[in-house]
């Protein structure tokens, strides 16, 4: 069927596209979901389900683990890596009494010295066990709230509910059991695991993984038909990508985004992006919002302005695939560390391109790291080789970044920011033309707010906006000179007006809801000490540049 018109891109590959950045972030080789939802549809089709069932295990497939990041912040507190911690998941079954404690006791400051790990169990008694026992509970729900913003239907956003649910009774978030459980989830369940041991061990393990938590973590029915048809279910997954058979394999092939659509979508995919980190929240929109304007003082046109305004928005996709112990590191990194980061815009890029509606905005947003004089990262391109849109994301992203804190410095004064900003162009490391744009971009008066959300007053909004960089309550008091008493007080009631449970959760409607702006930016957690990183790293020639592993 034709699209119709003006539709800019299919559903399914926005959610594609977005998958590969959820396997990044659980730790996983992309294509992960993508494999995942092939083995579920085909199992559906083993098990008969219909059209309209088809569909829901088609969306929540691909929609299921999206939210596993946006508490990545309180998992890298307490479990070092949270990409490996989330990658081990699929390998324990939490049926007896003993797992659970068993694995958090693995991972629990893992990493870290042994008396360094002995304060950090002796603490978890506290608020590490809350944190742990609402991680599940927050992807669904983070999970649940893309799927409403993308306008899915009730009957998918229910089924990605229930995807961690256990035929046990064992499982989150409301410890249903056995046929309570949708089946569309169950079958789901089931091929994420199996793809897991599969792409490990071939269709053996796959199998005896089924089998071994067959009644207890999936539905014994499922199992069989799935020990019973393994070789076809898996069939072909290892010869090439899965993104053509995923998407031609979309039950709806009429939904299309329209233009406004596409833009909200990618604004929703930008503010799950960003919560990954309390330091980066509304990063996204802002260097979005601050590139399209300053494109439009440059005269490139009203196209390219939305097209680097959208670059701008999933430009930071591949920070999913760095684990957050080391985007939030309050001191210099090490070189493998470096490295690491260095790779983000290379798979911001390569998530982008496997869909070709997304192609052009892969091109601009894998260069806002890149410099004029070859510095920069990940390829190190220089001169020509450098879009004028990419100039204008890579000046608009240096300059919102200063006026925002990392764990190894605090935010810059919109004034030092420009100056830092000028001082790259004129050492030939940013463009002058792409700077001068940005500078006169940010130098707008601000457009007049909307209404508080969620009836928050001004001083409930200060304090969301705090919590939201990961402040305590004791740090928030002390900035705002107010009581801890007052400060819980006020969290209560964000909590209840927002609708969320923790500080995770409420970063995400902060985000959604544009609270997070550069001028609350200053609230990081807690300044570095005397000799942390700069935003500068020592380059493999010995020479001190911007480029590499800038955070």
């Amino acid at each position: 069927m034709s699209p119709p018109a003006p539709a800019s891109i299919r559903l399914a590959e926005l959610l594609g596209a977005l998958s590969l950045g959820t396997d990044l972030g659980m730790g996983l080789p992309m294509e992960h979901v993508l494999r995942q939802c092939l083995i579920s549809m085909r199992l559906a089709t083993c098990l008969g389900l219909d059209e309209a069932d088809r569909e829901v295990v088609y969306y929540a497939s691909l929609l299921a683990w999206v939210g596993c990041h946006v508490d990545a912040y309180e998992q890298a507190k307490w479990f070092g890596d949270d990409t490996a911690l989330k990658a081990d998941f699929r390998h324990t079954d939490f049926g007896t009494a003993v797992a659970g404690p068993l694995f958090i006791l693995r991972h629990l400051g893992a990493g870290r010295p042994m008396a360094e790990r002995v304060r950090l169990g002796v603490a978890f008694a506290g608020d590490g066990r809350r944190a742990a026992d609402a991680m599940l509970e927050n992807h669904w729900l983070a999970a649940d709230a893309l799927a409403a913003r993308l306008g899915l239907a009730q009957r998918i956003r229910d089924s990605v509910e229930q995807t961690f649910e256990r035929w046990d009774g064992k499982g989150v978030p409301k410890g249903a059991k056995g046929e309570e459980i949708l089946l569309t989830s169950r079958l789901a369940t089931l091929a994420d695991v199996a793809e897991v041991y599969h792409r490990a061990g071939g269709t053996d393990a796959a199998v005896a993984v089924a089998r071994q938590r067959r009644g207890t973590q999936f539905d014994p029915r499922v199992v069989d038909v799935f020990t019973g048809q393994a070789e076809s279910l898996f069939a072909g997954l290892d010869e090439a990508s899965s993104w053509a058979a995923v998407i031609g394999a979309e039950p709806a092939l009429d939904v299309w985004l329209t233009d406004a659509e596409f833009d909200a979508a990618l604004e929703a995919i930008a503010d799950f992006s960003d919560v990954k980190s309390p330091y980066t929240i509304g990063h996204s929109r802002g260097v979005a919002d601050l590139a399209g304007e300053a494109a439009r003082v440059l005269g490139l046109g009203e196209e390219a302005a939305t097209l680097v305004r959208r670059a701008g928005l999933v430009h930071d996709l591949g920070r999913l695939g760095v684990p957050n112990a080391i985007w939030d590191k309050p001191g210099p990194l090490g070189h493998a560390e470096a490295e690491r980061v260095r790779l983000h815009p290379y798979l911001t890029e390569r998530m982008l391109a496997c869909s070709p509606a997304l192609a052009p905005l892969a091109a601009i947003a894998g260069q806002h790291h890149e410099r004029l004089d070859g510095s920069g990262y990940p390829r190190g391109l220089s001169g020509g080789a450098l879009s004028p849109d990419g100039r204008v994301l890579a000046a608009a992203d240096f300059y919102r970044s200063r006026t925002e804190p990392r764990p190894h410095r605090p935010a810059r004064t919109a004034g030092e920011a420009a100056a830092a900003l000028r001082a790259e162009a004129r050492a030939g490391r940013l463009d002058g033309g792409a700077a001068a744009a940005v500078l006169s971009a940010a130098g707008h008066p601000a457009t007049r707010r909307p209404a508080r959300p969620a009836g928050l007053t001004g001083r409930e909004i200060e304090v969301l906006q705090l919590l939201a960089c990961g402040l305590s309550n004791k740090e928030i008091a002390e900035r705002l000179v107010i009581s801890r008493k007052t400060v819980g007080h006020h969290v209560e009631h964000i909590y209840a007006k927002t609708g969320t449970a923790n500080r995770a959760l409420a970063s995400l409607f902060a985000a959604s809801h544009g609270l997070i702006a550069a001028s609350s930016a200053s609230a990081a957690p807690a300044e570095p000490a005397d000799g942390a990183a700069a935003d500068v790293t020592q380059g493999p020639a010995g020479s001190r540049s911007t480029g590499p592993a800038s955070r």
